[in-house]
């Protein structure tokens, strides 16, 4: 979506990028191979060399904080994560664990949870995080069970063994050992952390150092997709490594900046089950010896408090969230001038994912942006998976506008595949999975005859005439549709259609209308925002009876008549909405590990709301524009 441009603007907050540039190359076939012109930072050798590294350098520098049980942020520094690090190594190595074996971490973002997984890492042994929706949040564990069945693990962390204590019961533990930092499971054998980090550190750590490589696995990161049961995608030290490193290519002097802004800081919540929160965000502080405050907040109803709390008491110099927490973030600071002062006193840019950021929060936050720093500040994303490690391309320059995914990163091949009226997007270079763990059928099948993966994604320029002005995501390959009279539907493009004419409100959408007259959309609404929106409804009111609200009903209804103004053809209209108090369902397979709603997936789960959607006469509950 383009920004309006028309009125003059204050500059973008200075960010030293390099040019954007790209080298295309174009066949006979239409296909189009694109690389960066720009030279990769050399990557460090593995993933604990920045670590020791930084230990020497900044031995105090706090590289992980956390809030204890008292409020208070827990530190630790650079030296003492170290020294942690080394001594649970040397712990595993005792056991004889070694690069055939599993470290499996149940438990969500910790610092204990980050000494875990490079203590493993260190010795050679991969680590496997799985998500707490697996274990926690799963109504029959089916996923957990396959997940533990595929890789066998060792050894299971867990910070607390009473929480998992059910979890436990459904596995078959012989031979594993349970470690864990609070109370114990009850009943059961198990470890206590601390005694891992007691264990006096001999000359093995040393040697098992010695033989990391770029080749070495250091993960096993799990994706659901579309196939129902996870895939464990194998992530090694050089994907990884190689990732930091691009990442910090795109800056013309990346260490004289860092010297100039003093080391990096950002508050984060992704979990690290998830490859951005793990390998961008985790290991990317690592790579530049920034700090990371662990944040315990979320962006939903009810726990955004804790995240604006720490806001209020940390200046990040970067920060990322998904467009709804941003919505909710916006209106605080309109409301509260030292939340706005302290959030922008170090920062240097912004990035969003898991949905395109809409227009008008956009601009909202360039206002704040220019209120507190007289300077507008860039807005980033980027694009890739759980197999790129994560982030193939960036928009590393400043941009008016939303919706882009970029250019490729120093290092990376892009190739362009024309496919049904739409360009697929493949990925080439050191960043991306050598395959799926287990699964010679499934990684055979991921890449084409030169070695691209198939990542099944479309994009389109900006600029046909111009590709360095940056490509757009264009939703999934296999996403379209065609209406009864045979008019294709572009349904990734009109997913953000959707979520703009409907802004704040829904927080992603999916796009019926296969086989049927005219297009509708069933919404996953942003609850936060329906609540500071609808003012015939209480403060408490439950989901069902926000959505009843006609005020709500009226603020769709007219979103999406202005939509059709400007879109009247049947391939672009939206007939009808329905939003639906059930958020996507991980058990379902409706969310993939990009974040994106698996449009497939869940309409087929969802067939009675479309159905609801569609007949006639429309009941009430169904917003018909």
């Amino acid at each position: 979506m383009q920004m309006n441009t028309a009125k003059a603007q204050p500059p973008f907050r200075h960010l030293d990028y390099v040019e954007a540039r790209i080298d295309v190359i174009r066949r006979d076939t239409g296909e189009m191979l694109l690389r960066s012109p720009h030279p990769m930072r050399t990557p460090a050798p593995n993933l604990i060399e920045p670590l020791r590294r930084w230990a020497l350098v900044q031995p105090d520098h706090t590289w992980l904080a956390q809030r204890g049980a008292d409020g208070e942020w827990r530190h630790l520094s650079y030296a003492a994560a170290r020294a942690g690090v080394d001594a649970i190594a040397q712990a595993l190595l005792n056991r004889g664990l070694g690069p055939a074996d599993t470290v499996m971490i149940l438990s969500g973002n910790s610092i204990e949870h980050a000494l875990m997984t490079y203590g493993a890492i260190a010795a050679g042994v991969p680590v496997a995080p799985v998500s707490q929706a697996y274990s926690l949040m799963s109504g029959d564990f089916a996923k957990l069970r396959f997940v533990f069945e595929l890789i066998a693990p060792r050894v299971i962390f867990v910070q607390s063994g009473s929480q998992f204590a059910k979890v436990f019961d459904v596995l078959d533990l012989d031979g594993v050992e349970i470690v864990h930092v609070a109370e114990p499971p009850p009943g059961r054998a198990a470890t206590s952390f601390q005694s891992l980090l007691d264990t006096p550190v001999g000359p093995a750590v040393d040697a098992a150092y010695g033989r990391l490589t770029h080749d070495t696995v250091c993960k096993y990161l799990f994706t659901s997709g579309s196939t129902g049961m996870p895939k464990a995608v194998i992530n090694t030290h050089g994907m990884l490594c190689s990732n930091a490193a691009m990442t910090q290519s795109i800056f013309r002097d990346f260490d004289r900046m860092r010297a100039e802004l003093g080391p990096q800081a950002i508050i984060d919540w992704l979990p690290w089950n998830h490859t951005f929160g793990a390998n961008s965000n985790l290991n990317g502080m690592l790579n530049q010896g920034g700090t990371m405050y662990i944040d315990g907040g979320r962006p939903v109803p009810g726990q955004f408090e804790e995240s604006l709390r720490n806001l209020r008491e940390i200046s990040p110099t970067y920060y990322s969230n998904v467009p709804a927490a941003y919505a909710v973030l916006a209106g605080e600071m309109e409301r509260d001038p030292e939340l706005r002062r302290t959030f922008f006193k170090r920062l240097r840019y912004l990035s969003y994912g898991g949905a395109t950021l809409p227009g008008d929060l956009f601009e909202r936050f360039q206002a704040l942006a220019i209120a507190e720093t007289g300077h507008r500040i860039v807005f980033s994303t980027g694009w890739g998976a759980t197999e790129t490690a994560p982030t193939a391309t960036s928009v590393y320059w400043p941009s008016e506008r939303v919706g882009l995914i970029g250019l490729p990163f120093p290092g990376v091949e892009l190739k362009l595949v024309p496919a049904g009226g739409k360009t697929e997007i493949r990925v080439r270079g050191a960043l991306v999975t050598p395959g799926y763990y287990k699964r010679p059928d499934l990684t055979e099948a991921a890449f084409d005859d030169e070695g691209f993966y198939r990542i099944g994604d479309a994009v389109c320029f900006v600029d046909a005439d111009d590709p360095s002005r940056g490509l757009i995501f264009d939703g999934r390959v296999a996403e379209d549709f065609k209406l009864d009279t045979g008019t294709w539907v572009h349904a990734g493009t009109l997913r953000i259609k959707a979520l703009e004419a409907a802004t704040p409100v829904l927080q992603d959408a999916l796009v019926a209308g296969q086989d049927k007259p005219y297009i509708g959309v069933l919404g996953f609404p942003n609850l936060a925002a329906i609540r500071a929106l609808v003012t015939d409804r209480p403060a408490d009111a439950s989901v069902e009876d926000l959505l009843s609200s006609p005020q709500l009903a009226a603020h769709v209804r007219e979103g999406l008549r202005r939509h059709n103004a400007s879109s009247p053809g049947s391939s672009t209209r939206i007939e009808r909405a329905l939003l639906m108090a059930e958020p996507p369902s991980l058990d379902g397979s409706e969310i993939t590990d990009k974040g994106y709603i698996n449009q497939g997936a869940a309409l087929a789960r969802r067939r009675d709301l479309v159905d609801k959607l569609y007949a006639e006469p429309p009941g009430t509950d169904v917003i018909v524009a």
